[in-house]
């Protein structure tokens, strides 16, 4: 009974949601879909309903009220709740991992290049002079040391960045 009673519903709830639907707010499929469901909670309950034209109508406009309702008291958020600006556990770990990475990178560099990165890299944001003095070079020798430190760091690095690339 239920299978004959649904196809013979199907084309009158199809009209009905949509005649309701632009008025409530909601899409005529969900109003389909919670009447479906209204049926099925009666039929458990108290069978099938004496006249199911007439209850089929009466649920889709009680539906489409309570949606109307429904839509009335929600309040959209003034701005989103999730603030994507600032980074996530995911974007913490790679950032992470990236700084490991050149910090391993900088260990293996020849000579004083793992000195003078050191320095270069330090969060106290060491001016050319300090630098300088504490290596034990003279200042004018900072910026080449620097260049050739980089292009050896660069070296090193070019095969671990080169493997995450995606080719094609």
């Amino acid at each position: 009974m239920t299978h004959d009673l649904v196809a013979a519903l199907h084309p009158l709830l199809i009209a009905e949601a949509s005649a309701e639907a632009h008025s409530s707010g909601s899409e005529p499929g969900d109003l389909e879909q919670a009447v479906w469901l209204r049926l099925l909670e009666r039929l458990e309950t108290d069978g099938p309903p004496p006249d199911p034209p007439g209850w089929l109508r009466r649920a889709v406009r009680a539906e489409a009220r309570r949606t109307r309702r429904t839509t009335r008291l929600e309040r959209p958020y003034d701005g989103e709740p999730a603030d994507d600006t600032r980074p996530g556990p995911e974007q913490h770990v790679l950032t992470a991992a990236r700084y490991r990475a050149l910090r391993d990178a900088v260990r293996r560099l020849p000579g004083r290049c793992p000195r003078l990165m050191e320095a270069l890299l330090s969060p106290e944001d060491l001016t050319y002079r300090e630098i300088a003095g504490e290596l034990g070079i003279s200042q004018g020798s900072l910026g080449p040391e620097r260049s050739r430190c980089l292009g050896c760091l660069r070296r090193l690095l070019a095969p671990e960045v080169a493997a995450c690339e995606v080719r094609g």
